[in-house]
C-alpha cells in the first residue's frame, strides 16, 4: 500500500473501490483517525480526505510538501526512506473555502432544469444520509438548503450551512454535483449574507407583499388597492395591463386562459407588490453575483389564499416583462401541505390544478414547479412525476429533524423523554408560524410510553407536527447556568451513532425519492 500511495502521489488516478478501502485503512493505521474510504480524492496537490478522531471530524491532506492555504497542524511521516507531509485539519470556514478551490467537486453549483431535491439539514449532520439515499435515485440534490428564519431559529448562519452540508458532502464523495439554497429570503440584506457564504440557489419568499383579502374585496376596495400599487417599480400602468389581458385568450398547452376585469385586478392587487419586490432582490442578487452563476425561485406558498392559474399565468409574465430569470416556481396549491404530515385534502383536484399550473410552467418557461413543505407528501409524488417529469423540485427540511428524533428515541429514551415534555410545553406557542393542525391532547406524556414503543411515535400524525414546529425552542433551549439544555447532549448522541442516523436518513428519504424513478 505505500507503493500505491506514492504512486498515486506522483500520478494521480481515480481509485477503484477495492484500492480506496485498502489505502483508507492504511491511513487509518497510519495517523490513527478513522479515515472515511469514499472521501478519499488523489490530485497533483496532494490526497485529501477526511478523518474521524473520536467525535471530532478534521480535514486530512497528505503530500510532498504541503499546502499552505490550509490552517491546522503539519506532522512529516517518513515512508519507505521518503518524507511526506501530514496536514490535520479543523473543519474551519476558512479550510472549507480552501477545500472548494481545491476540489471543485466540493463547490455548490446551479443544477438546471433538471427534477430535484431539496435537502435541509437544521443540525448539520445529516448530509451524508441524504447523499446515501439520493445516490440510488434521479433527483438531483440541493444539499445546503436553510431559510433565514430556520438559521435564526437554529443559531446557524448561512456559512455554517453551506460549510456543513459540504464537508458531509466530502465524507461521501459526492462527486456530481450539488446546490445551495439560501431559501425564504425576504430582504436584500439575508441575501447578502447568503451570497458572501458561497450559495447559488436563491428563494426570494415577497409573501409580506401578497394581499390575501382581494378574494373577497368589493369593487370600490379592489380598485383602491390596485391604485396603491408600487407603479414605479412595476414599470408599466393599468391602461396598458388592460390591454395586455383582457380579451385576450391565453392558450398554455391543451388550456386556454381568459382575463376578466375582475380576474386581472385581482391578481395585479394581490401579487403586484410581491412581483415588484422580486424584481427588485433579483436585480439586487444579479448585481451582486456578477458574472457568478446562480439560480433564482419565487416563492408564494406560504399565503392564505390558493394561486389559481391565472394569478400564475399573471405572476410569470409579469416576472419576464421586469426581465427577471428564474429556475422555479412555488404557487400556493390546493388544499392543505402542513408541515411534517401527507398532504391533506381532495387529490382529485389537486391533480386537475396541477396539470394546469405544469402547462403554465412548460409554456412560460419551462421552469420547475417547487413543492415546498414537501417533506412526507407521499400522495402526490406520484401526481408531479407524472405529469411534471423534470419540471419538479421538492423541498424538504424537518423530516431530516424528526429523523434525528428518531434515532435519539432508539438511542437514548431518556433524552428523547425530556424534548417530548419540553416541545408539549412549547407547542401551542411554537405553532404560531406554522401550517399545522396537530392537537395537543393527542401527544402523550413521555411517562405515558415505554421506551420500546418511542420511536413508533414519530409516525403518530400530532406527534410528529409538535415535535417538527418546535425544533427551535428544542436547540436554543438554555437552563438556569445558560447551558444548553438539549442541543449538545442531541449532537452528541448524532455523532456517537452516526450510522444509525445515516440509516433511518437513507431508507426515509427513500420514499421520497423513489416515486420519481419511473420513466
Amino acid at each position: 500500500m505505500v507503493t500505491v500511495l506514492q504512486t498515486l502521489l506522483q500520478r494521480p488516478r481515480p481509485l477503484a473501490e477495492i484500492d480506496r478501502a485498502a489505502l483508507a485503512r492504511f491511513l487509518t493505521d497510519l495517523i490513527r483517525q478513522q479515515v472515511y474510504p469514499a472521501s478519499l480524492e488523489p490530485t497533483s496537490e496532494g490526497v485529501f480526505f477526511l478523518a474521524r478522531d473520536g467525535r471530532e471530524k478534521r480535514l486530512g491532506i497528505l503530500s510532498e510538501a504541503g499546502l499552505h492555504d490550509f490552517e491546522g497542524a503539519r506532522h512529516q511521516l517518513s515512508l519507505d526512506g521518503r518524507t511526506l507531509i501530514f496536514q490535520s485539519c479543523p473543519l474551519t470556514a476558512a479550510n472549507a473555502r480552501a477545500l472548494r478551490q481545491h476540489l471543485a467537486w466540493t463547490a455548490p453549483r446551479p443544477l438546471g432544469l433538471r427534477a430535484s431535491v431539496g435537502c435541509g439539514d437544521r443540525l448539520g449532520l445529516a448530509t451524508p444520509g441524504h447523499v446515501r439515499a439520493v445516490r440510488k435515485h434521479k433527483l438531483a440534490p440541493v444539499f445546503a438548503q436553510q431559510s433565514i428564519r430556520e438559521m435564526t431559529r437554529t443559531g446557524r448562519t448561512p456559512q455554517q450551512v453551506l460549510d456543513e452540508a459540504m464537508w458531509g458532502v466530502f465524507q461521501e464523495g459526492w462527486r456530481q454535483g450539488y446546490g445551495a439554497d439560501a431559501d425564504h429570503l425576504k430582504t436584500e440584506e439575508d441575501a447578502d449574507r447568503c451570497i458572501e457564504a458561497g450559495f447559488t440557489f436563491f428563494t426570494i419568499d415577497p409573501s409580506a407583499y401578497v394581499d390575501n383579502e382581494v378574494d373577497t374585496a368589493d369593487a370600490a376596495t379592489l380598485e383602491a388597492k390596485v391604485a396603491a400599487l408600487p407603479w414605479d417599480a412595476l414599470e408599466t400602468t393599468l391602461a396598458d395591463l388592460r390591454r395586455a389581458y383582457l380579451g385576450q385568450h391565453f392558450q398554455v398547452g391543451p388550456y386556454e386562459l381568459s382575463f376578466e376585469e375582475r380576474t386581472l385586478l385581482q391578481a395585479l392587487a394581490k401579487y403586484g407588490g410581491a412581483i415588484a419586490h422580486t424584481a427588485r432582490v433579483y436585480r439586487h442578487i444579479a448585481g451582486r453575483m456578477g458574472n457568478r452563476p446562480f439560480e433564482l425561485e419565487m416563492s408564494v406558498d406560504e399565503t392564505e389564499v390558493p394561486t389559481s392559474p391565472a394569478e400564475h399565468f399573471f405572476v410569470a409574465r409579469e416576472l419576464q416583462r421586469l426581465g427577471v430569470r428564474w429556475i422555479s416556481l412555488a404557487p400556493r396549491f390546493v388544499g392543505r401541505l402542513e408541515k411534517g404530515v401527507d398532504y391533506i385534502g381532495d387529490l382529485e383536484e389537486f391533480e386537475a390544478h396541477l396539470k394546469l399550473h405544469v402547462a403554465i410552467a412548460r409554456t412560460l418557461g419551462p421552469y420547475k414547479l417547487s413543492l415546498h413543505s414537501g417533506s412526507d407528501k407521499f400522495a402526490l409524488y406520484p401526481l408531479f412525476a407524472r405529469h411534471a417529469g423534470e419540471l419538479f423540485h421538492l423541498k424538504t427540511a424537518g423530516t431530516s429533524y424528526l429523523e434525528a428524533l428518531r434515532a435519539v428515541a432508539e438511542l437514548d429514551p431518556p433524552l428523547f423523554r425530556e424534548i417530548l415534555d419540553f416541545a408539549r410545553d412549547r407547542y401551542e406557542t411554537d405553532r404560531a408560524t406554522y401550517h399545522v393542525s396537530a392537537l395537543l391532547e393527542r401527544v402523550p406524556k413521555a411517562s405515558d410510553v415505554p421506551d420500546d414503543a418511542l420511536p413508533a411515535l414519530l409516525e403518530q400524525f400530532d406527534t410528529r407536527q409538535v415535535l417538527h414546529v418546535t425544533f427551535g425552542s428544542v436547540l436554543t433551549a438554555t437552563d438556569a447556568d445558560g447551558r444548553p439544555r438539549f442541543r449538545d447532549r442531541l449532537l452528541a448522541v448524532l455523532q456517537e451513532n452516526e450510522e444509525t442516523y445515516y440509516r433511518l436518513l437513507e431508507a426515509h428519504f427513500d420514499r421520497h425519492l423513489a416515486p420519481f424513478d419511473a420513466k
